[in-house]
């Protein structure tokens, strides 16, 4: 169900990695903190700080094996002692990211290349890492791991009992989905001892999905996955001595049918940190366990009344090199958590004894932690505490005292990123706002000044900005909750005229629709300019969504989801076709994923408003989607069935007068297809008529196949012409 998080960015992202040679996801800092290396033209190149000057590093030649084509660098990763380099390539996507495929390593002194994992199945290898000294990889394939021997090539399988059911060394689809947990185990500081995950899927039920047109005969694609009101799949996680090839069980307190293990850590080679959620993810423990004497200690502990967040919503989850790992500092005698406990998304440092300090006070939320330096004693985080629709760079002293004070300058209004070298002193500054282009720009991180001035953003921001067509604004509902919009007024536009409107929706607590940032009102979908053909375009965010405004804003919709985001939505819509230039006859909505949902629960719930709602994959009963997500921001259904009856566009459907159409992929593994025939049945014993697109194997995206994009682009943009004409009347 969440899209949105991809789709929001694709046009910014895309966009920017035109305009700008760097990107943050493609840099792998050398440990001087004044280099960096980074994937370009088939080869590696090292480029220097400050002079931005580059050599080739590693050159198409070089990844070239004996009588083969050139490598295709996916990604790489060097050893410890920076003498070896990892290479993943030949990669294949699994459920949302390409995190599977083949890895070679190679000495960086003679350059010779030596494939991994060779006699096993081609592109196969998952997560491959090398050992503390480099003389050992260690990789799953099919669901087990496995150590090589570098100088021998010999390769041992340390489990055999894995299969799709009982999964080792990754994850299932939902931990991978909502936990964003994917590389399931880590090499022992010392190098002989690897920890990893257990997933058992085996009382998990699968969900068949149905592949009926790649053969005469129909082909069963089975996926274990767990729908809400199920229990979680049982993990453990062991600790496999690589002398002795024995596996230790953790000894974790708690039944593992209603747990979940989000996050592991090696501290010391004696000392593995553990966070273990409870199911309805409102209580989290910080174990620490002694690894010879296989003991666990609480060292941490919190309560809430809703939903303890592992991650942060802001983050780039979707990164093929994403992991949970925790922040260290004293020498590893302490870490960094995150927690809202004092009503803010702030920044603790916990100690191994369980001390915790504040870091980051005041009445703002910390986006994302970006950089420690504890030379300086200071730390460097995202914010933005006078406009949620924004995002800056700020900086704290590690005292626990301190105010955070904002390095962005006053210039750069809208969304601004950073990429920080190790050492602290270079950054990489991406900036864009609704109106400005995105453009990059190297700084001295300690006065945010250039490193090159005719290279700044701000030396070339006038040929970056165009005409201001996004406008922001605000709406106050009755209870005087604020919401913030966007809005695209029609190409000479006439104030005595009444124009149509289109709602962009997505409304859940996992994504914000209004940022000032480039490409933020860009319907993509329409086959055309939504403003030259005469529409106004609007977005809003109601409460519930990940805006930095503080707790109570985003646990507000704790059991409510399908009704107070949809109540935001539909007062602040009322509102909104009273002013003079709107048509209240041709008010459309639409959304993708929890947008999809949002439009039929407006479309149901409110109909005499909404007249007009394109809903694609959408979850229209919250009974179908998995347990992680819905019981996280729901409840359990076994205690409040009710609330999630309330809140699914299905129970509303006999509601309908308006115009719809209804898109969903048969082969979604995310918002299963089953929503689709529920919801249609549902609508058909009502006697509603409405229009209905399958998109045959389509995933949850609906991108796969051969003319798709353009197909739904057409069908799209032919229902909303039809049903909510453009124009001023």
């Amino acid at each position: 169900m969440h899209l949105n998080r991809l789709c929001q960015g694709f046009f910014f992202l895309l966009i920017l990695v035109s305009i700008s040679s760097l990107s943050a996801q493609e840099i792998k800092w050398d440990p001087s903190g004044d280099a960096f290396y980074q994937i370009q033209n088939g080869q590696i190149l090292k480029v220097n700080l400050p002079s931005q000057d580059s050599d080739v590093f590693v050159s198409t030649a070089d990844l070239t094996p004996t009588g083969q084509n050139p490598l295709n660098v996916r990604d790489f990763t060097f050893s410890q002692d920076n003498q070896k380099l990892l290479i993943y390539t030949n990669t294949k996507r699994v459920w949302r990211l390409d995190t599977q495929g083949d890895y070679w390593v190679m000495d960086l002194n003679t350059k010779k290349l030596q494939q991994a994992g060779i006699g096993l199945p081609e592109s196969s290898l998952r997560f491959a890492k090398l050992s503390p000294d480099a003389s050992l990889i260690a990789y799953v394939s099919e669901f087990n791991l496995y150590v090589e021997d570098l100088a021998t090539g010999q390769i041992t399988q340390l489990t055999k009992d894995g299969n799709r059911k009982l999964i080792n060394g990754t994850f299932d689809w939902a931990y991978e989905e909502e936990f964003a947990c994917r590389d399931g185990f880590q090499w022992s500081p010392d190098g002989k001892m690897i920890s990893y995950w257990q997933i058992d899927a085996n009382q998990i039920r699968d969900y068949y999905m149905m592949n009926f047109t790649d053969s005469v005969y129909s082909r069963v694609i089975p996926v274990e996955y767990p729908k809400v009101g199920e229990s979680p799949s049982p993990a453990r996680i062991g600790v496999i001595d690589l002398a002795s090839q024995k596996t230790t069980w953790l000894n974790i307190p708690g039944d593992p049918q209603q747990h979940y293990l989000p996050r592991m850590e090696w501290n010391s080679p004696d000392l593995i940190l553990v966070q273990q959620l409870n199911r309805k993810q409102n209580h989290s423990k910080i174990y620490a366990v002694n690894v010879p004497a296989n003991e666990a200690k609480v060292i941490s502990e919190e309560k809430e009344e809703t939903w303890i967040d592992v991650l942060s919503n802001w983050e780039n989850v979707y990164g093929l090199t994403y992991r949970h790992e925790f922040k260290w500092l004293n020498d590893k005698k302490s870490f960094l958590w995150f927690s809202e406990k004092d009503g803010w998304r702030h920044v603790y440092s916990i100690g191994l004894d369980g001390k915790e300090t504040l870091l980051t006070p005041g009445y703002y939320d910390v986006i994302n932690l970006l950089h420690l330096d504890e030379k300086n004693k200071l730390a460097y985080f995202h914010a933005s505490p006078e406009n949620a629709t924004q995002k800056y760079l700020y900086r704290i002293k590690l005292d626990g005292k301190s105010k955070a004070e904002r390095v962005t300058p006053a210039l750069f209004e809208g969304t601004n990123t950073y990429t920080i070298s190790p050492s602290g002193q270079f950054a990489m500054h991406q900036f864009s706002n609704s109106f400005t282009r995105p453009a990059s720009e190297w700084i001295s991180l300690a006065k945010h000044t250039p490193i090159d001035a005719s290279k700044s953003i701000e030396a070339n921001l006038a040929q970056n900005q165009g005409p201001k067509t996004v406008e922001f604004f605000k709406i106050n509902t009755a209870d005087g909750t604020e919401l913030d919009g966007w809005m695209v007024k029609p190409t000479n536009f006439d104030p005595s005229k009444k124009y149509p409107v289109v709602f962009y929706v997505y409304t859940e607590p996992w994504g914000a629709t209004v940022k000032d940032g480039y490409g933020v009102a860009r319907n993509r979908n329409y086959d055309g300019d939504m403003a030259e053909d005469g529409y106004i375009y609007i977005s809003i965010d109601n409460r519930g969504t990940p805006a930095p405004k503080g707790r109570a804003w985003r646990k507000s919709i704790y059991r409510k989801i399908g009704r107070i985001n949809i109540s935001d939505q539909a007062e602040a819509a009322a509102q909104i076709v009273k002013w003079d230039f709107v048509d209240p006859e041709r008010v459309a909505v639409w959304g993708h994923s929890g947008g999809g949902s949002a439009t039929l629960n407006l479309m149901f719930q409110y109909p005499e408003i909404y007249k007009t709602g394109i809903s694609l994959a959408a979850v229209a009963n919250q009974l179908t989607y998995d347990n992680i997500y819905q019981e996280r921001y729901m409840g359990l259904p076994q205690e409040n069935l009710e609330d999630f009856v309330a809140g699914s566009p299905m129970t509303h459907a006999k509601n309908l007068q308006g115009n719809l159409l209804y898109i969903h992929g048969t082969g979604d593994d995310n918002v299963h297809y089953d929503n689709a025939e529920m919801l249609i049945n549902e609508l058909i014993k009502h006697g509603k008529l409405f229009q209905f697109m399958p998109y045959p194997n389509r995933s949850h995206g609906i991108g796969e196949g051969e003319g798709t994009t353009a197909h739904l682009r057409k069908l799209y943009t032919d229902f909303l012409k039809r049903y909510c004409p453009p124009g001023g009347k």
